[in-house]
């Protein structure tokens, strides 16, 4: 009995363990789909600002606040001077003093510094505010965007497909992409938590608008593209081709294929980063001649309640009556000035200019009053305008505002 103990043991040693791997082997396997492994690339903020990246800096300063405070001066001169180069092709253009920098510069993007007692030595990048440095160089502040589409990365390698389960450069790409400089407003996730059980290869199989509808609700978008690359490697360490597709929608259309190799490995990157320009093209091409439009059965309309639809006739019936009044204008004149009710339709790219012009309208001569009756952020807003005066004397009204107008069956159009 003394010489078996021994023997046991070890055996016990190992059925405590075994036993809690089959008692909560269902939980922990679902556990660890969603937390194990640093699998998530979060997106850069991309915004609509002009940004000029990998300016390096090696300056000296009295201490090391000076040094930096320095560095970051000539960074944005730097910065500037690469920015004209790039939006005239290659040429350079005037310098701007310090003064203006500051004005139209909106953030220093810090890539590696270091820092000494008297020195700063750093790789920088300068966020210039489009509205402001556009000014300057001439370029438009209006992007005009398409409906917000969820991006679903696949990567097919060995023939496995992969969105989030691992870290790729395919992923890794579309986090870095500055999404800012497209047409396509792209709706990017980092790829951790719900989204590893979410957004899955197995998701672009399947043609369920319930449950497309579900996914894109809760990501805020309206439809889904999922750009896709296929690796080839050719040999250990040789050339790597890649096959790139840009796909959308549930029924996972085909809208443009392409093809790019790297000569090794250490081209990877740089290969994905191409990848994924030249498939925002694709989007963008196809977004411009139609073929890139969200799937009208991925939204839902309600039934209208019959009592809002006798709700909704009422107030027509009574804006009618209100349309017009008579009053008279002028002491002792028999004059009547008629107050009528006018849609004026204005291209509103923001926010602000929709609160712009309201704010304009209501300052012209004979507007009572301006509020906006439907709102199109990035398209063309319309504005009820209630004025004493006909037709003919709001167009006037509207031109000595400024305004470049057109009338169309009582309905102006306005731009500056």
């Amino acid at each position: 009995m003394t010489q078996s103990a021994p023997t046991l043991r070890p055996r016990a040693r190992y059925l405590l363990p075994l036993a809690l791997l089959l008692g909560f082997g269902a939980g922990a396997v679902v556990y660890a789909q969603i937390e194990s492994g640093n699998r998530g690339i979060a997106p850069i903020a991309s915004t609509n600002d002009l940004i000029v990246t990998g300016i390096r800096i090696d300056v000296t300063g009295d201490n090391a606040d000076d040094a930096r405070m320095k560095g970051w001066q000539e960074a944005q001169r730097k910065g500037w001077q690469e920015l004209v180069r790039q939006m005239n092709g290659g040429s350079g253009g005037p310098a701007l003093p310090d003064s203006t920098l500051n004005g139209i510069v909106s953030a220093i993007v810090v890539e590696r510094e270091q820092i000494g007692p008297g020195r700063y030595i750093a790789t920088l990048g300068v966020q210039f505010d489009r509205a402001r440095a556009g000014q300057i160089l001439g370029i438009s502040g209006r992007v005009f965007r398409s409906p917000p589409y969820l991006v679903l990365p696949i990567v097919y390698e060995g023939g496995v497909p992969q969105a989030f389960e691992q870290r790729s450069e395919w992923q890794r790409a579309w986090a870095q992409f500055r999404t800012s400089d497209s047409s396509i407003d792209y709706v990017r996730t980092a790829g951790t938590g719900s989204d590893l059980l979410l957004l899955n290869p197995g998701q672009v199989r399947r043609r369920s608008r319930t449950w497309w509808r579900d996914i894109l609700d809760q990501y805020g978008a309206s439809d889904v593209l999922m750009p896709t690359v296929r690796i080839e490697r050719m040999w250990p360490g040789g050339p790597i081709i890649g096959y790139f597709s840009a796909r959308s929608g549930p029924d996972n259309d085909l809208l443009g294929t392409f093809t790019l190799t790297a000569r090794s490995p250490a081209g990877l990157r740089q290969m994905m980063v191409d990848g994924v320009r030249r498939i925002d093209g694709l989007y963008i091409a196809a977004l411009a001649d139609g073929r890139l439009r969200t799937d009208p059965s991925l939204i839902i309309e309600e039934p209208v309640d019959p009592e809002e639809l006798e709700e909704a006739a009422a107030e027509a019936e009574a804006e009618a009556d209100d349309a017009v009044e008579i009053g008279t204008a002028g002491a002792g004149e028999e004059e009547a000035t008629v107050t009528a009710s006018y849609s004026v339709q204005v291209d509103t790219p923001d926010a602000q200019a929709v609160l712009a012009v309201e704010s304009a309208l209501r300052g012209l001569r004979g507007v009572e009053s301006a509020s906006t009756s439907s709102v199109a952020i990035g398209g063309v807003s319309v504005v009820r305008v209630r004025f004493r005066g006909d037709a003919s004397a709001m167009r006037a009204a509207l031109a000595a505002g400024g305004w470049r107008v057109s009338e169309s069956g009582g309905t102006f159009r306005i731009s500056r």
